[in-house]
């Protein structure tokens, strides 16, 4: 991914509010990237961004060498599709839908007949361990299960890109650390990427690279050393 002069600035009345001032990153392949930032710095505008949620006001995102901002909603529907995965801070399931169904959604827009992708949907749910869950809908199940639900969800497509909005605001310390865990050996097993958005410096520390965002500004880029004994199932 490739980040260049990016800005972006909303008008409010006659107010001009700078979100993003002058972004310029590289991020390599199958990294693990943490954008750690308080409430207003600018964190989550840079990942809607990346994403294609957001159309920036100047500047240019690449990734695998595609400009994700001059894309059409179409075209920026069916790249989603092909490379990206969603964990959000508030799980986003469908309520009326089964662990195993929520899973199974991605699967389901590519085309992949029921039988194969209830399989393909089983087995994620297996890998975050919440195999005797899969019949259960979001409201019989706590705040922990369901975003493993997301994660399971996110990962199941086997993604290149999997964007994290705060995917630990709404969790207490430990279930916290299990869902860290989780997605870090999933995105390295993958060798996908992962972009994670937070203002927790503990969730930060899980990054190979941690960019601080401040006032729609990088102020630092700190590189974060793993031992692998701390994630012995991620390599």
């Amino acid at each position: 991914m490739e980040i260049t002069n990016l800005r972006k600035v909303y008008r409010v009345g006659k107010e001009k509010i700078i979100a993003l001032n002058n972004i310029n990153l590289v991020i390599p392949p199958e990294e693990i990237t943490c954008i750690l930032g308080t409430s207003g710095s600018g964190k989550s505008t840079l990942l809607n961004m990346m994403a294609g949620l957001e159309k920036p006001t100047r500047g240019s995102i690449k990734i695998y060498g595609l400009p994700v901002e001059k894309m059409n909603e179409k075209q920026l529907a069916l790249f989603r599709q092909k490379y990206i995965g969603f964990i959000f801070q508030s799980y986003n399931l469908l309520p009326s839908l089964t662990a195993l169904e929520n899973v199974a959604l991605p699967l389901t827009f590519r085309g992949v007949p029921r039988q194969k992708r209830e399989k393909m949907a089983m087995a994620m749910l297996k890998a975050v361990g919440l195999a005797k869950h899969a019949r259960h809908k979001p409201s019989e199940m706590s705040g922990g299960q369901q975003q493993r639900v997301g994660i399971a969800r996110a990962f199941v497509i086997k993604p290149k890109v999997i964007f994290a909005d705060e995917p630990t605001g709404n969790l207490d310390s430990k279930t916290t650390r299990e869902v860290m865990e989780i997605m870090v050996n999933i995105t390295r097993e993958n060798h996908s990427n992962l972009i994670l958005v937070t203002h927790d410096s503990s969730v930060a520390s899980y990054a190979d690279r941690i960019v601080h965002i401040l006032d729609g500004n990088i102020e630092k880029i700190e590189e974060n050393i793993h031992k692998k004994e701390d994630f012995p199932h991620a390599y």
